[in-house]
């Protein structure tokens, strides 16, 4: 495949255009801020190490300065938008600046998506918008197993909190299960001057390398539960935290003990293998669950309130 030619890409003024021809005012409702220098966009194509012809997807594709950055790159580009209008306009962009390149739009919500158009994507790149990012995020990790690598702007405390170990403050539900698929670290942070229109907190990017899950005969689902209900009170111990999912403290006590676990303990001190331990116990003892369902999309709150972190 023939890499595209440089200097395709969209500048601040180009972006202004666009977005006033189009009548599109970024809301927070759905995340918009749109990265206007080329620059930027560059160096996280590099962080992600994006090869020609391989099949990246791409959500939030917004205006498409990162994805004329993916293209330029000779990326294979599937790019998953909520918004109708930009949807429309992004397949006539890339083919003002780059025609001929190897791209096409997928209109949904990227929490509904459950296939792609072509070869399965191997990569995640993207400038995720901030009050779906943890969501997004894990959903894709779900139903595309076929990606191994990930690399997407965020938050910086969110990508702070993504890539936590064990022991942090700052470690959490969205630590572990991400930790379910892949390997986590914090990589470039990046200004908030380089978006239009720019937030009030700096982005950062996370990257994550797809890994097999902790050995377990509990379900993904089941392990998600456990974590969900040892962060719902992060204070209190585990025994007390997953009193409610084992039916009694002396009965999370039991099994604590029996996943090799202190009933003393935290959350925020056990590892995605941890969990999956005392998950096994709980998927063990049917009679004592108290009625208490799994939670549908392993645990994932499928729609946050606008402007917030999700959890």
């Amino acid at each position: 495949m023939t890499t595209p030619p440089s200097g395709a890409l969209l500048g601040p003024a180009e972006i202004r255009e666009l977005a006033g021809r189009l009548g599109v005012r970024p809301t927070k409702t759905l995340g918009q801020n749109f990265v206007h220098d080329a620059g930027t966009v560059r160096k996280i194509v590099r962080a992600a190490g994006v090869r020609p012809g391989q099949r990246v997807v791409e959500v939030g594709p917004g205006l498409g300065s990162l994805t004329l950055g993916l293209l330029e790159a000779g990326a294979s580009v599937v790019a998953v938008e909520i918004d109708p209008v930009l949807a429309g306009q992004i397949a006539a962009t890339v083919q003002a600046h780059l025609p001929g390149a190897d791209f096409e739009v997928v209109l949904a919500d990227a929490l509904d998506v459950t296939s792609l158009p072509g070869q399965p994507p191997t990569a995640l790149v993207a400038n995720l918008p901030y009050n779906v990012a943890v969501p997004v995020l894990l959903t894709m990790l779900e139903r595309f197993d076929s990606l191994e690598t990930v690399l997407v702007m965020v938050q910086a405390e969110v990508a702070d909190r993504i890539a936590a170990a064990p022991g942090s403050k700052i470690y959490g539900v969205p630590s572990v299960k991400a930790a379910w698929y892949a390997r986590a670290w914090r990589s470039l942070t990046v200004s908030r001057n380089v978006f239009w229109p720019a937030p009030n907190v700096d982005s950062a990017l996370v990257a994550l390398e797809r890994r097999d899950p902790p050995p377990t005969t509990a379900t993904r689902a089941q392990v998600f539960a456990v974590v969900d209900a040892a962060f719902a009170q992060r204070r209190k111990t585990l025994r007390a935290a997953l009193s409610g999912l084992f039916g009694s403290g002396a009965a999370a006590e039991e099994a604590l003990r029996a996943a090799d676990v202190d009933p003393g303990a935290r959350g925020e001190t056990l590892d995605v293998a941890q969990f999956a331990r005392v998950a096994e116990q709980w998927a063990g003892r049917p009679a004592q669950r108290g009625g208490v369902s799994q939670p549908a999309h392993d645990g994932v709150r499928r729609v946050p309130p606008p402007g917030t972190v999700d959890a």
